[in-house]
């Protein structure tokens, strides 16, 4: 059975056909309009074919983009090149993920890489949306339009065949222009070349030809760098010969203008906008703030003027205007410089009035004011024309012949309303659409990237708006494993639950599981949030803000109450949140989201997950912990006694000192559920406050070796063996464990500093390790910018200790001034902690004493337990023992005594002696 075509739209489960859209041209604007259709439909559950028309080999590339020349620079920053307006850190991750690591948002990328990028993003939306959206290449030119029966559109084609659309999106760029500036001799000369970027253009040109270039915008530029080479001189001419402006050399923040200019008459609103440029200027030391603070208000301005006005400005300021509005990349002005300064490039003003042949086969063309260049060749850089009428397309020329279209202001591009096409007598009734270049006679500034986004989003839906259909009929929606709806489908709903029980069992694959959801139902917004809060608090390996978007974008299509106010909380996380971000003036946004999502939602076990401070993620975070008993106590009826709400009650309880219910609690948890990580965490923590060290010593490593396999944090429970085994005193065994379950390649990353760091730092203050500490295998796996400028007062805590075994007395200082601008809690207890441990370092043990003690009541505050946060006391009491403080040393191994049984803590009582 054959493929259904086009024209023979395929019936879906409704009994409605399936819409096809054709999108005309395959450039920037054509893949940006099918991306988001793609992603749109699939995330709506919209069943359509798309059709692409365009004879380019790849789409995405257009001319724009084609070009291999490394020296032709994209000339917006790649911070304002995503593909979408509501992503704008999407090209900068894509080039750390295709081997530029180091670029940043203020760098200029090559323009040939952008067209790998929309190429790249558009086959991923396609296939996003496969099952949902049909695509279709079509490699030829669309060169005539007409209605047809039923509102439906037919295009005809260049190879002779027809589409049949629902809609029809023409995304055909820039009109070509017609060198109507050239004298008649010049226009028939094989010198000349009209179309620079057409593919052999420039072929003929030889190495030692001089060749002049009409036009000193952005096109010449691009042109003058191809052509530039010793023994050759390029010539470039216009009018006032002005080169556009460079970009600042570091990135400058937008001045936004006043916010009255839009009802101010053209002649004040041209004083006004020069007085803010000036004012700009006068105050930031640059124009450049203030023209790209005008930026996203020029749409506005330009429809608030008359055709008068509008004329006036095109004669008076449009000039100026560009060359500052559309700016070279600094590295290009550079090149551009050398080549004028090497006389290799030469920059006139003025008009072309005659060309004539000379005998050597080259032109004499002779400007208005007598001067004459003798060049071999003539490249037409004027860049492409206005007028839809005067472009010599087929399609835009029928379109305006037949009143399917109608001109745009001034006659430059088309009329349209918000995107869909006018026609002769101004209505906007069929399904025809446009975006870019088509509409600057209505926008002006419209033929850039953060503008064709957003024009391509909102094309998007209004293409989709008429075949959303009627709502379809209410059905039970699947739920999580506690009874929450969910809004997808059965299959999405089950790989959920999947992740979700993971997440709540602290087990590895939970992105995975999330992941595979969001493939079966790409408009579901738990899926997508799910992710970006794992990548977020987790590390996962998942494009975070991209999911986040993502979120967003469903939630708002397709979301109940509880799944809106989960996004907002992931968001507020995400934005504003950072473990240990908490000050004394108690929780911030992220965390004040998440309070009021649990309030409302308290059934919520994902939610519940994040909240309480465990192993899995951040949490709460509040100083006293009176926060996440809270929680934990308040939820308590939504989960009717849940082996899962059962284990955070218990660590909860041990964080109280209420040790011995933590343990029957934490022994019911794991009746119902043996692979309750919380539990697990809870009960060998009861074990280690209780000073059952051997019992939990071989509890813990029996279950590490059966039901720990598939723990997400299983090097966290390694530790808390290699602490029971240190509290033993068995320094074999500690290093046994060490190097079996704790050495890096077993674990890298941020464990590899809160586990494997710590516990040799410990095994050294026990006097527990003999010889060097092999803690610079520790730091080498781990990212320096993650010891040395942690994002985290708990990370930064255990970055000093780490830093402190190696002896890094440089990197331990750098480590304090990171963390003295940091947030509060960096500032109050991790730059006291630096000092103190410089002060170890340097042996100078009253200093290391003084500030060790003063850091204690504080500590709470970094986060995490308080078997981890001990490391500072297990520090304090070898300064103590060095500085000759022994009656200290033992008042302090008493009372630690009393608290637990430790026959490490008894043989370092018994060393101090009487």
């Amino acid at each position: 059975m054959s493929a259904p075509s086009p024209e023979s739209p395929t019936p879906i489960a409704s009994g409605r056909p399936r819409p096809t859209i054709a999108v005309v041209g395959a450039g920037a604007a054509g893949a940006l309009v099918a991306v988001q259709l793609c992603e749109a439909a699939a995330r709506r559950r919209t069943p359509l074919d798309l059709v692409l028309i365009d004879p380019a080999a790849e789409a995405g590339r257009g001319v724009a983009y084609s070009t291999e020349v490394p020296e032709h620079r994209l000339n917006v920053p790649v911070g304002g090149m995503s593909c979408y307006p509501d992503d704008p850190g999407h090209f900068r991750r894509w080039l750390c993920r295709h081997g530029e690591s180091t670029v940043t948002a203020a760098d200029f990328a090559s323009r040939y890489r952008y067209g790998s990028y929309l190429a790249d993003t558009l086959g991923r939306a396609i296939i996003t949306a496969h099952g949902t959206v049909s695509v279709r290449r079509l490699r030829t030119r669309a060169t005539g339009c007409a209605e047809t029966s039923g509102g439906r559109v037919e295009l005809r084609l260049a190879d002779g065949g027809t589409v049949t659309a629902d809609s029809v999106v023409f995304a055909t760029g820039p009109a070509a222009g017609r060198s109507d500036w050239a004298p008649e001799e010049l226009r028939g000369s094989d010198r000349f070349i009209a179309r620079p970027w057409a593919p052999g253009a420039l072929d003929a040109v030889a190495d030692t030809d001089d060749v002049l270039l009409v036009g000193t915008g952005l096109t010449a530029v691009d042109l003058a760098l191809v052509l530039d080479r010793p023994g050759r001189t390029v010539h470039a001419v216009s009018r006032t010969g002005l080169l556009p402006q460079p970009h600042a050399l570091a990135p400058l923040q937008a001045v936004l203008p006043p916010r009255d200019l839009a009802v101010l008459p053209f002649a004040r609103l041209r004083r006004e906008v020069l007085r803010y440029v000036a004012e700009t200027r006068r105050t930031h030391g640059d124009w450049r703030p203030a023209f790209d603070g005008l930026r996203p208000w020029i749409g506005q301005l330009w429809q608030g003027l008359t055709d008068d006005e509008r004329a006036e400005f095109l004669g008076r300021d449009a000039t100026p205007w560009n060359t500052h509005r559309h700016r070279m990349a600094p590295s290009t002005a550079e090149t551009v410089a050398r080549a004028r300064a090497a006389r290799r490039l030469r920059i006139h003003s003025g008009r072309i009035a005659s060309a004539a042949p000379r005998e050597d086969g080259g032109l004499t063309v002779a400007l208005a004011d007598d001067r004459a260049l003798r060049v071999a060749w003539v490249v037409d850089c004027t860049g492409p024309g206005l007028r839809a009428d005067a472009s010599g397309d087929p399609l835009w020329t029928g379109l305006l012949t037949d009143g399917l279209a109608a001109p745009g202001p001034l006659g430059i591009g088309v009329a349209t309303d918000g995107g869909r096409l006018l026609d002769a007598a101004g209505r906007a009734e069929r399904p025809l659409f446009t975006l870019g270049a088509p509409r600057r006679g209505e926008l002006w500034e419209t033929t850039a990237i953060p503008e064709l986004r957003t024009q391509a989003k909102e094309v998007a839906e209004a293409v989709l708006a008429p075949f959303a259909g009627a709502p379809r009929p209410v059905r039970r929606r699947p739920t999580d494993q506690f009874g929450l709806p969910l809004s997808t489908h059965a299959a999405a709903a089950a790989s959920f639950r999947g992740g979700l029980g993971r997440v709540i069992t602290v087990r590895a694959k939970a992105a995975e599981a999330f992941a595979r959801a969001t493939e079966l139902d790409p408009g579901f917004a738990l899926g997508h949030a799910a992710l970006a809060l794992l990548g977020h608090e987790c590390g996962a390996e998942v494009d975070v803000a991209r999911e986040l978007a993502d979120a967003q974008r469903s939630v708002r299509e397709r979301g109940d109450e509880r799944e809106r106010s989960f996004v907002e909380m992931v968001t507020r996380r995400i934005e504003t949140h950072g473990p240990g971000a908490n000050g004394p003036d108690g929780p911030d946004a992220g965390d004040q989201a998440l309070i009021a999502h649990l309030d409302r939602f308290p059934g919520d076990a994902f939610a519940l997950a994040v909240a309480v401070p465990t192993i899995a993620f951040s949490g709460v975070g509040d100083i006293d912990g009176s926060l996440a008993r809270r929680l934990v106590e308040g939820t308590a009826d939504a989960y009717d006694g849940h082996w899962f709400h059962t284990s955070l009650l218990s660590f909860v309880r041990q964080e109280q000192g209420r040790i011995e219910e933590a343990g029957e609690l934490a022994r019911a948890a794991l009746a119902a559920e043996p692979a309750s990580g919380h539990a697990v965490h809870a009960l060998a923590h009861v074990h280690y406050e209780s000073g059952e060290h051997a019992t939990g010593r071989d509890w813990l490593d029996g279950w590490i070796g059966s039901q720990g396999r598939g723990a997400v944090h299983r090097a966290h429970f390694s530790w808390h063996v290699g602490l029971h085994e240190l509290a033993l005193d068995d320094a074999a065994a500690v290093r046994r464990r060490w190097y079996a379950q704790l050495a890096p390649g077993q674990v890298n990353g941020v464990r590899a500093l809160v586990d494997s760091g710590s516990l040799l730092w410990r095994a050294r203050m026990a006097q527990n390790w003999s010889g060097r500490v092999p803690v610079d295998g520790v730091l080498d796996a781990v990212a320096r910018e993650l010891v040395e400028r942690p994002s985290t007062a708990f990370t930064a805590l255990h970055g000093a200790f780490a830093l402190t075994a190696a002896g890094d007395l440089p990197a331990l200082r750098r480590l304090r001034t990171h963390a003295a601008g940091a947030d509060q809690v960096q500032r109050e207890v991790v730059v006291p902690l630096c000092s103190a441990l410089e002060a170890v370092l340097e042996e100078e043990w009253n200093t290391a004493v003084r500030g060790l003690r003063e850091l204690l009541p504080s500590l709470r505050r970094v986060g995490g337990s308080a078997a981890q946060r001990e490391v500072v006391e297990e520090t304090l009491l070898y300064a103590l023992v060095e500085a000759g403080h022994r009656d200290t040393a033992r008042d302090l191994l008493e009372q630690r005594l009393d608290r637990r049984a430790s026959p490490l803590d008894r043989r370092r009582l018994a060393g101090l002696g009487a």
